[in-house]
């Protein structure tokens, strides 16, 4: 990338990208640019938001290669033999892993129950009592990030380990990537100054110690891109496979639909070429992979941001 490109891209970002913390921009396998902003520094990790939605979808594919899950169609309450299902309720007997990563698993809610989920003391129960409805399963899309902390559940029943040591041990190790700490949130209010401070750092968890699946994780925005390259990869890191390619391959192609927007397993597919995982706030992983490239956007919590895939395809993308 040439030097007045990485120049007219910072003035960009500055004039008219308040929020940004950090872009670091992988071109076949090589950094090309890397830049931070708002008193950010390479070794400052941001909130990443619902960007920790993708992450959970690449270390439920891990478990299913390591055969700790048997496959995405496997039923949800398998892994929660304990929970006691109400009466008359049958259609959360049908939930499976596939409609989680989906976003096709029904729900008993119409406005997400944050306050609810988040600051009760087991968060899965809570995300569990909220799975199913009168309406079954429809494949209809819905998005949820409540019920995506589901997911955390399924992976520390299935692998007997918490999310921080088998992500640590399969992801984060092999790809260089800081351990986070657990950072407990014990009531609504730690929920809330952990959105919208600026600088927080670790992985949330609830106060039992269960991390948190549809948001929470915090990392660098090199340590964001690692993750891309190795989607954009097919699953090898250094030699050494991490991820099997089908599982990055059913990720990254359309699974369920809303409105004109095609989603994967976790995964946001943006055309025939590109797909990105997507945190409120504007925060973002990129892949495109006909061209080899990879972004990665850390961004403040703000709750009008402008367009990021709009914003890499207009400013980045030409350049690179």
């Amino acid at each position: 990338m040439k030097n007045e490109n990485k120049v007219k891209l910072g003035e960009k970002i500055e004039d008219e990208y308040e929020n940004i913390a950090g872009v670091c921009i992988l071109k076949n396998g090589e950094k090309v640019y890397e830049e931070y902003f708002n008193g950010f520094s390479p070794e400052d990790t941001v909130h990443i938001m619902s960007v920790t939605k993708s992450i959970i979808s690449a270390l439920i594919g891990i478990a299913i290669d390591k055969g700790y899950i048997k496959s995405p169609d496997q039923k949800v309450l398998d892994f929660f033999p304990d929970y006691t299902v109400k009466r008359g309720e049958k259609t959360i007997q049908n939930v499976t892993i596939k409609n989680m990563l989906t976003m096709t698993a029904p729900y008993k809610y119409k406005s997400e129950p944050f306050s609810k989920v988040y600051g009760s003391d087991d968060w899965i129960k809570a995300a569990l009592d909220l799975l199913g409805g009168k309406e079954g399963i429809t494949g209809e899309f819905k998005y949820s990030t409540v019920g995506t902390q589901i997911l955390s559940g399924i992976l520390v029943n299935s692998t007997g380990k918490s999310v921080i040591e088998f992500a640590s041990e399969n992801l984060f190790v092999p790809l260089k990537i800081k351990i986070p700490d657990n950072t407990f949130i014990r009531n609504i209010d730690d929920y809330m100054n952990f959105i919208k401070n600026k600088k927080v750092k670790g992985w949330a968890a609830d106060p039992s110690g269960m991390n948190t699946a549809g948001w929470g994780l915090t990392l660098t925005p090199y340590e964001m891109a690692k993750i891309g390259q190795l989607f954009l990869n097919k699953g090898l890191w250094e030699g050494k496979r991490i991820l099997s390619s089908e599982w990055i391959e059913e990720s990254t192609k359309e699974q369920s639909k809303w409105g004109v927007m095609k989603y994967g397993y976790l995964w946001w597919i943006i055309d025939q070429n590109s797909y990105a995982a997507l945190g409120d706030g504007g925060n973002v992983i990129y892949v495109n992979s006909d061209s080899g490239t990879v972004v990665a956007v850390t961004s403040l919590f703000m709750p009008k941001f402008k367009d990021r895939i709009e914003f890499i395809k207009k400013y980045i993308e030409p350049v690179v």
